[in-house]
């Protein structure tokens, strides 16, 4: 397949995944895309060629370098300890523990093919780290632990395993030069990482004084930066470019943010075009792991010495192996570093590491694309021109232990986590919030001692809402009547949706059916007031006609929806309505002698009035409880029809040049209400801080986007 062909597919593919994750959430968006590769493969013999080198500067270099520059800094520093271990010594110990254990399992591979095995098998994912941390909330620490070990031990898997491969081709291994090798790699790729990207932001800094502030010029410079620390470093200094890009990662989310307080566009743009380039870098590692499984399982399966079934009991005792040396290290270090932490602070109490919290950790350290790479970069013949021995079990191998480490993850994280809720970010969890009674954000006479429970996201999104609609009721005058009623429909339909989201389908069946009874009601008022109209001869028998067709929809519609579930405020199915009913107009008016278009917007106004008496003489009724109706769907029905006879008096006083401006200034009022709701739940404690900055951020683009509208009229 020619190059551009097969970036297009994989971004499409990319995109398809997460259509279907949305319909199927249980299943992670990196096993869909597995899949899916592994589907474009078979049935559409797609094939990448895939090489260690360019993989690691085209996928890794950039996700590490994001990695680094968002991985917080407190957690970074404190945790250096147990990262470092976890990076650097139980990617060795895996390497030589391991080895031994697969040339056990495996007699027939060599010592240097099982070391190398084992090597390349042992360092997590960072890719794959974070789309399976998002299925479980783990614990801070262990989270934190997982995700740092996961920038740094790429180097030295695939150090071990290069040396491993050398042995194993030329016969010969010396153990000095690969340790010397090693810190010179390590050494040197840190400080290559942290001298170039001293030099790039020192560049930056001075490009900005000489008024070079571009904000476009100064994303793409941040984008490009991975590339040019992982080439300078691997071409010029031949040390570890994942090193590099990490520790440059790390500078840059130190120092690299000068620019971003006077230009907080900067930090906007550059954080999204980030986002977008993560996105589908991760979707698209992914979609290449999945393609290269059948060149990695082939050989195994077409071979008639080796069995197929013996070779899947071999990945997944390879991949128990694995784990099993994961969590006794993580348990036995937890354990030490405890008590050496009593014996220096003895004061303090200190809790002792449990096992399922090493656990959480092993089953976190899942292996990903690194792993196939490198696996797949295995020379066919060795130096003398014979075939590498074990090539074919080696790929089988590694490529059984990726998928087994995803699934068991997967399927097992959740089951075990104290917390089954996903994370946001792989360096930020927030507490699960929970359910909070309906009155709870305004009854002032709870109790002291209760404890405030946090709230949903959409539960807090409703309620600054609901203040927005406050504020603009506060607001609206007879000179703005329509663009205020525009406005509240706007929030009732955000509202009523996820109002119906909150409930449960009992709850929700009751609330839509005691809607459609109010709508028959209204719907009866303005039939009424229609015939009223044209028994008084106050319009012709065309507009009569157009308004009881019009109706007569709404009610065969109405008719339809009983007994089904009913989508309200569908944006979409709303705007298609009123695109309908323009054209329906418009076809009148050319088919009619004479203009009726004040006779349809009287009748407008006057069915909506009828509208609303219906319903008033509706709630007066005596055999009516008016408490079991719910108050928001009452309330939306009500706009609906205010906003109704307000926009037939703007068609009657043909006045519309203020209506923008009008709208303008009523949406930054209700803005500011729901900046101000948010700052309550927070002062409340019904919201933490990460969600408290995640509603302002939803405000703030918002606002940007209103200014931008503006901009444009």
């Amino acid at each position: 397949m020619h190059i551009l062909e097969a970036v297009i597919l994989l971004m499409t593919l990319v995109v398809f995944s997460n259509v279907v994750n949305h319909f199927v959430p249980s299943v992670p968006v990196s096993l869909i895309q597995v899949v899916l590769g592994l589907g474009a493969a078979l049935i559409m013999n797609v094939t990448i060629p895939l090489e260690t080198d360019w993989f690691l500067l085209l996928f890794i270099a950039p996700l590490l370098f994001n990695d680094g520059r968002r991985f917080p800094k407190k957690e970074l520093w404190k945790l250096r300890g147990p990262i470092l271990a976890n990076a650097i010594v139980l990617v060795f110990l895996t390497t030589i523990l391991g080895g031994l254990l697969f040339h056990l399992l495996i007699p027939t591979m060599p010592f240097s093919v099982s070391f190398a095995l084992a090597a390349i098998l042992s360092p997590t994912d960072p890719v794959a780290v974070q789309s399976i941390s998002k299925r479980a909330k783990l614990p801070e620490g262990i989270l934190h632990i997982v995700s740092g070990e996961s920038l740094i031990n790429d180097a030295s898997g695939l150090i071990a395993f290069k040396y491993a491969i050398a042995a194993t081709v030329t016969g010969v291994f010396s153990i000095k030069r690969a340790a010397i090798d090693f810190v010179y790699i390590s050494i040197m790729g840190f400080i290559s990482g942290l001298i170039v990207m001293g030099l790039i932001l020192l560049m930056e800094n001075w490009l900005y004084r000489q008024g070079i502030n571009d904000v476009i010029f100064s994303t793409v410079l941040q984008v490009t930066t991975p590339f040019v620390v992982y080439l300078v470093t691997e071409e010029f200094l031949h040390a570890s470019g994942v090193i590099a890009v990490v520790t440059a990662g790390i500078i840059f989310h130190f120092y690299g943010t000068a620019p971003d307080r006077s230009q907080p566009e900067l930090k906007l743009v550059s954080e999204k075009t980030w986002d977008i380039i993560i996105y589908t870098l991760n979707g698209i590692v992914f979609l290449i792991l999945g393609i290269e499984l059948p060149l990695a399982t082939t050989n195994v399966i077409q071979n008639n010495r080796i069995n197929t079934f013996s070779a899947l009991g071999i990945s997944f005792v390879a991949w128990f192996i694995l784990l099993a040396i994961r969590v006794i290290w993580i348990y036995g270090y937890q354990a030490f570093t405890s008590i050496r932490s009593q014996k220096i602070e003895s004061l303090k109490t200190k809790e002792m590491p449990t096992f399922k919290a090493a656990l959480l950790a092993g089953l976190s350290g899942v292996r990903g694309a690194v792993t196939m790479a490198g696996v797949l970069s295995i020379p066919m013949a060795v130096e003398n021109g014979l075939p590498f021995p074990s090539r074919s079990l080696a790929l089988f191998v590694a490529a059984g232990v990726i998928i087994i480490s995803l699934v068991v993850a997967t399927v097992m994280l959740p089951l075990i986590s104290e917390d089954k809720a996903p994370l946001l970010t792989r360096a930020n969890s927030t507490d699960g919030p929970d359910e909070l009674d309906a009155d709870g954000l305004d009854d002032e006479d709870e109790e002291d001692d209760e404890e405030t429970k946090y709230i949903s996201e959409d539960e807090a999104r409703v309620y600054i809402m609901k203040l927005a609609v406050q504020r603009i009721e506060e607001e609206r005058r007879p000179n703005n009547q329509k663009e205020a009623f525009d406005l509240i429909l706007d929030y009732q339909f955000l509202i009523r949706r996820l109002e119906l989201k909150l409930q449960d389908k009992k709850e929700m069946d009751s609330i839509i059916s005691d809607e459609l009874a109010l709508r028959r009601v209204a719907l009866r008022g303005e039939r009424a007031a229609v015939q009223k109209l044209y028994d008084d001869q106050k319009i012709s028998k065309q507009a009569y006609l157009i308004a009881t067709a019009k109706l007569q929809r709404l009610e065969n519609r109405m008719i339809h929806s009983i007994g089904h579930k009913i989508k309200l405020g569908h944006g979409t199915a709303r705007n298609f309505v009123k695109l309908r009913n323009r054209i329906s107009l418009w076809l009148i008016r050319h088919n009619t002698d004479e203009d009726i278009s004040d006779e349809l917007a009287l009748i407008q106004r006057e069915q909506a009035k009828a509208a609303i008496s219906a319903l008033s003489d509706y709630f007066a009724r005596d055999d009516i409880d008016n408490q079991r109706f719910d108050s928001q769907s009452v309330y939306h029905l009500i706009v609906h029809y205010r906003n109704q006879i307000e926009l037939a008096k703007v068609h009657s006083k043909k006045q519309t040049k203020n209506q923008a401006m009008n709208y303008q200034s009523l949406r930054i009022k209700a803005l500011a209400a729901e900046r101000e709701g948010v700052q309550v739940l927070l002062e409340q404690g019904n919201i933490d801080w990460s969600m408290a900055a995640h509603l302002r951020q939803y405000i703030n683009y918002s606002e940007t986007v209103l200014i931008m509208d503006y901009q444009n009229q």
